[in-house]
């Protein structure tokens, strides 16, 4: 019996990724290579969709910095049949806005079935702050860090929380050119870079799953709306996708145990071609798995395979990649269905 064959999907965030920059936009992409994987490893930045999700058996949703982790065998994944969910809100959302957000909550609750612990409310507004580089991808910083562990590890220790879904109020700017690019469907998403801070600094201090939603007032109607950022003008909250995929989000393990998921046994890994330079996606260069880049998945980096010295085979599109992943797990050399096939060659002697 063959071991499953596993695929890692790769869209960093905040770095205007053609396919997977906006809200959800790289899902479909998610579902369409879960139905040729066995199993699908990916991030919160390709499963979200503000209040859209669509549930995957056969995918895990790993957080970024946990996904580094992984890839740097680390961490293992365990799968889980289903995670109680601490919900850590910053006290510097307003009342109403809050409201909303504990409505979602007890919406999921009675809608999806889904288990969260009692909530907590940060002992200082956490102060998220909006950045962009030079490249035009976007960061972010946390003012009050130290209140935002205070409250995870309330849920942690207090509540038995076993993920933290965070909602931190995120700065208002509806004017600005570059969210109306964003809505528009050629900008960088001017939210993503911090809300990963966010999450890798729960990540990183208590390895456990973790997530992160802004919260913000809803926009100005816009009819020229791009259908990639339609799924952020839906409602008052993007918490309901973020919930359902912590619910049964592995949890990361350092001890082996039978059934739990290791990076030595990843297959294949998928990524943008000018986004090679992820930790994840270097770590997992130096193992057997076969990289693939996708050439019209553009971003704002360029860090392209030749720039980083990795060796992969680059395709044009995702359906192109579905291609190479069905070729690769029959174990098919896809030379073989291109319609020329060079002969082999004789390898020359060692000299030593």
């Amino acid at each position: 019996m063959r071991p499953p064959y596993t695929v890692v999907l790769i869209v960093p965030t905040g770095i205007g990724a053609a396919i997977g920059g906006y809200a959800g936009d790289a899902l479909p992409v998610a579902r369409a290579i879960a139905q040729v994987a066995d199993r699908l490893i990916t991030h919160p930045n390709v499963l979200n969709g503000a209040q859209l999700y669509w549930p995957l058996s056969n995918t895990f949703y790993v957080e970024g910095y946990g996904l580094d982790q992984f890839a740097a065998h680390r961490w293992g994944l365990r799968p889980v049949h289903q995670n109680r969910i601490g919900l850590v809100l910053d006290q510097g959302i307003e009342s109403e806005l809050r409201l909303r957000q504990l409505q979602a909550a007890d919406a999921v609750r009675a809608t999806l079935g889904l288990t969260l612990t009692d909530y907590i409310v940060t002992d200082a507004p956490l102060g998220v702050q909006l950045q962009t580089g030079a490249s035009g991808a976007t960061w972010g910083t946390i003012q009050n860090p130290d209140s935002l562990l205070r409250a995870a590890e309330q849920l942690i220790q207090r509540a038995k929380a076993e993920a933290i879904a965070v909602v931190a109020r995120f700065p208002d700017d509806p004017g600005s050119e570059a969210l109306q690019a964003y809505r528009h469907g050629h900008g960088v998403d001017p939210l993503a870079g911090a809300e990963a801070v966010i999450s890798h600094l729960v990540v990183r201090h208590f390895a456990i799953p973790c997530a992160h939603a802004p919260a913000l007032p809803p926009l100005p109607l816009d009819p020229v709306l791009s259908p990639k950022a339609a799924a952020e003008e839906l409602g008052y909250t993007f918490l309901p996708s973020v919930l359902a995929g912590l619910s049964r989000a592995p949890q990361f393990v350092q001890h082996p145990a039978p059934g739990d998921i290791w990076s030595q046994e990843v297959n294949a890994l998928i990524a943008p071609a000018n986004a090679c330079g992820s930790s994840a996606l270097l770590h997992l260069s130096q193992s057997p798995a076969l990289i693939i880049t996708v050439n019209d998945n553009q971003t704002r980096m360029q860090a392209s395979p030749e720039a980083m010295g990795i060796e992969a085979i680059q395709v044009e599109s995702y359906l192109e990649a579905l291609g190479v992943l069905v070729a690769h797990q029959a174990g098919i050399d896809i030379a073989a269905l291109s319609p020329k096939l060079k002969p082999l060659q004789p390898l020359s002697q060692n000299s030593d």
